[in-house]
């Protein structure tokens, strides 16, 4: 079961840097975003009008905490990486430097949720590491001089939006139904990507019917596949594995670039997808590091001996 849950996540996720591509032609980022939520917002409050057992017992802390989580992990990571795609940089290299994020987040999970990462582990994460530097170089090669060397940032600073919301959730001692979550979420990226798009004069969306296929095939992967899964996995399996699947979005959206639009895929990128899902692999089989004490919990050992 938890082999089909991550081979669904990779695709509905991935399919999000293909629905930006599809949808950066039409309209700017923040129409786009706008339009892909706001129906999505009012679906989903509707359908909390209506069954409220998930709702029973979240206090106004719990439901702020989602709004600040709903803002990092949607509203700042997909600006980012609509953003960056309409500047240029392919849907492949969005991914790849989105890649960098299960390191960033391996590297804060001991000391801030004290779920520590083993040895081995380290050791998929650092080859996973290798893999999206390999697919990046070739990516990188292929766009040339075509794309602003500062559009690159961008997207890392989606993923470093996306660490901090993660952890925020995973701080969380109230679990929150994840129907409730989702609602509250997209709720949130609603009213400040409307508020975007109004404030920028793109508020109208066009009349191009490839616009609205782009909208609804984000609303449908990406937000109820994609997003959903990634805290249902989360809360199963935990940071470190979850993050560690974010190292198969690179490649496989590379793969389904080069097949919808052309992108360039070559023997390059191919090393690189078999070292990312060979980086899962060893994540996966490797056991989490034994949780550490804090150091009052520790015998005080003396000069002169133990007690």
């Amino acid at each position: 079961m938890n082999a089909l849950l991550s081979v669904a996540f990779v695709l509905c996720w991935s399919s999000g840097f293909i629905g930006a591509k599809l949808g950066a032609g039409t309209a700017d980022a923040g129409t786009l975003l706008m339009w892909r939520f706001l129906p999505l917002a009012l679906v989903l409050v509707a359908a909390a009008a209506v069954s409220r057992a998930a709702w029973r017992g979240l206090t106004l802390r719990d439901t702020a905490r989602q709004v600040a989580v709903g803002a990092l992990s949607q509203s700042g990571y997909l600006l980012s990486v609509y953003y960056a795609i309409q500047l240029g940089v392919s849907s492949g290299t969005t991914a790849l430097i989105d890649g960098v994020q299960p390191l960033v987040a391996g590297a804060l999970a001991g000391p801030l949720l004290r779920q520590y990462v083993s040895r081995r582990q380290w050791l998929g994460l650092w080859l996973g590491l290798a893999g999206v530097a390999t697919v990046t170089v070739a990516d990188a090669a292929a766009a040339g001089a075509e794309v602003a060397w500062w559009a690159y940032a961008v997207p890392f600073l989606g993923m470093l939006s996306l660490v901090a919301a993660t952890f925020l959730e995973g701080r969380s001692r109230t679990p929150v139904a994840p129907r409730a979550a989702l609602t509250i979420h997209c709720v949130t990226s609603a009213v400040l990507f409307s508020g975007l798009a109004v404030g920028t004069g793109g508020a109208a969306p066009p009349a191009d019917s490839s616009f609205w296929l782009a909208t609804a095939w984000l609303i449908v992967l990406p937000t109820f596949g994609g997003y959903g899964l990634y805290w249902l996995i989360l809360r199963r399996s935990g940071i470190t594995e979850v993050n560690t699947l974010m190292f198969l979005m690179a490649p496989v959206t590379a793969v389904w670039g080069a097949l919808m639009f052309g992108e360039p895929f070559g023997a390059q990128t191919a090393l690189g997808l078999a070292v990312g899902l060979a980086a899962v692999v060893v994540v996966r089989r490797a056991g989490p590091a034994p949780e550490r004490r804090p150091a009052e919990e520790y015998p005080v050992v003396s000069r002169a001996g133990r007690r």
